[in-house]
């Protein structure tokens, strides 16, 4: 029996016509069994322009930020595999189908889309700023945790359910760091974690400051790190750990 697949697209004030066009073409190319729509700092005529969709669209009053917004429709979904794509639509549908398919078909644990992979294809470039900040995240990234990717922070990941329950309680940050912290629990706990190339377009209009989330990237590397060691159960880092305040996982936290 086939996989079932569910898909996260998580969006804070989108562009309402490129939102619902890439929906639309996730639900013809892919036919997942549930796409829910997780809307930051929505108001009703973004809610409404987006209600014909093949979509479940959860509102939020405020910005969660995306890792909240994905972990929260992970938990809202009961298929075997759990899928997210960043709502600017830069991960065509047909690139995601081979993201999916390393784990429906492949047998990965976790699947991870990557911009950097040598036999990736950029169809329209991010600005200077934006690749040199990202070479160098994904290059100190590889130098410290168990999983050995080119890419990190692609919007398109997949992992399965049973998998998800593995890494759940270990995932805290709220914002873009959460794809680096959800590959480095993966890669603490042995899970299967498979990258794959996919052809994919820069998006205007990206809500993102390199400068700021490069800063943020930073820290969660190192957080992410150290949790990463804890799980390895390594001395030094559940030393460390003792002496600071447990922190609520995101699963933990309600709205």
């Amino acid at each position: 029996m086939s996989a079932s697949v569910g898909l996260v697209v998580p969006a804070f004030r989108p562009d309402v016509d490129r939102l619902t066009a890439y929906v639309r073409s996730l639900d013809e190319a892919l036919a997942p069994d549930a796409i829910r729509i997780e809307l930051d700092d929505a108001d009703d005529r973004v809610a409404a322009a987006l209600s014909d969709l093949p979509a479940t669209v959860h509102l939020s009053p405020y910005r969660r930020g995306k890792g909240a917004a994905v972990t929260a429709g992970f938990e809202a979904l009961d298929t075997d595999v759990l899928g997210f794509v960043d709502a600017d639509g830069s991960t065509a549908p047909g690139e995601f189908a081979d993201v999916l398919a390393a784990i429906t078909d492949g047998g990965a644990n976790v699947a991870v889309g990557s911009r950097r992979h040598p036999d990736s294809t950029i169809t329209s470039h991010q600005t200077f700023a934006r690749r040199f900040l990202g070479d160098g995240f994904a290059w100190l990234a590889r130098r410290m945790l168990d999983a050995d990717l080119y890419d990190y922070q692609c919007g398109a990941k997949a992992i399965t359910a049973e998998s998800w329950e593995a890494v759940r309680q270990h995932l805290y940050e709220p914002g873009f760091a959460w794809d680096v912290e959800l590959v480095a629990m993966a890669g603490a706990l042995e899970l299967d974690v498979a990258e794959v190339p996919i052809t994919w377009e820069d998006k205007p209009g990206s809500t993102v400051s390199p400068v700021r989330t490069s800063v943020r990237l930073a820290r969660a590397l190192f957080s992410s790190r150290h949790r990463a060691k804890q799980i390895r159960n390594s001395r030094v880092h559940n030393a460390i750990a003792a002496t600071r305040e447990d922190p609520t996982a995101l699963v933990d936290k309600h709205d």
